[in-house]
């Protein structure tokens, strides 16, 4: 019961503060609203003057804008009058502008056409002038040519000439030496032959015993000896002198074919030699074989 009297003054008691909060909330709500409707009825006032000042100035402006649209209306109608005339105007020029075109077409063109041969010709000028330097170093290498062939020339036919009258002197003397030796050659076979046949002669004459005739024999036999060995002596000089002959021949012939000259320029053929109608070998004269 005790507690049950608490509860119910603590219930008396919140319920007390209830409604004295709920009073001092409609309190505060009743003065905002207030409040808020004063403020909307200020703001309305304030828009509704807003907008009839709006509507005033839409007005004016309407007025202004009927104004300018009547002032553009009759600009229009000027601007459209000055367009025909213009369109005419153009009509007019079109064809003269077409060939104005035209022209600086052609004229573009012949500017870059000018260019390009402004180009051209630069770089012709500058090859030119290379040209002209290579030209006259190409005529100065053609005098200094010109005067080494000269002397070329001038020592070629003073060799031509050398060997001419060397070949003439040699021939001469290879000739001579050649038919000297022959000679001796031919002299000493002949002579033999008349001693052989002296010899028998005497040898059948004299009846000589074995003993003598063996001796005779063996004399003679020692001259035969010495003379084929000189035979085989003069055969070989004849041979090397021959072969020296040749090989001055050959010599000759590669010395002309060196300096450009053919041999059918010498108005002769020069002959090789030979020791008894045989061709002797193609090495230097000093390796002819000597007699054995």
């Amino acid at each position: 019961a005790k507690y049950e009297k608490k509860m119910k003054v603590l219930r008396e008691e919140l319920e007390l503060r209830r409604k004295t909060e709920i009073h001092e909330i409609e309190e505060r709500k009743n003065g905002q609203i207030n409040t808020l409707m004063k403020n909307h009825e200020k703001a309305f006032s304030d828009i509704k003057n807003y907008y009839n000042d709006i509507t005033l100035n839409n007005l004016a402006l309407i007025n202004s804008l009927k104004e300018q649209v009547e002032d553009m209306k009759k600009k229009e109608e000027r601007n459209e009058k000055q367009m025909s005339e213009i369109q005419a105007e153009n009509k007019r020029l079109k064809e003269p502008l077409e060939k104005a075109k035209a022209e600086v077409a052609d004229l573009k063109k012949q500017l870059a056409n000018y260019q390009k041969d402004k180009q051209s010709l630069q770089s012709a000028k500058a090859r030119l002038k290379v040209q002209e330097q290579d030209l006259k170093a190409l005529h100065w290498e053609h005098e200094v040519l010109e005067q080494r062939f000269k002397q070329v020339q001038q020592e070629r036919d003073d060799l031509y000439n050398k060997f001419v009258s060397a070949i003439h002197e040699v021939q001469q003397k290879a000739g001579f030496k050649n038919l000297l030796l022959e000679k001796k050659l031919l002299a000493l076979a002949d002579v033999l032959e008349k001693k052989e046949a002296q010899l028998n002669e005497v040898l059948s004459a004299s009846n000589l015993d074995a003993t003598a005739l063996t001796v005779v024999t063996r004399k003679l036999e020692d001259v035969l000896d010495s003379k084929n060995s000189a035979i085989k002596d003069l055969q070989y000089e004849l041979a090397r002198v021959c072969k020296a002959h040749n090989d001055l021949m050959r010599t000759y012939e590669a010395k002309l074919n060196q300096f450009g000259i053919p041999t059918e320029e010498l108005g002769f053929r020069p002959l090789e030699s030979t020791v008894g109608g045989q061709p002797l070998g193609q090495g230097p004269a000093g390796l002819v074989a000597a007699p054995n």
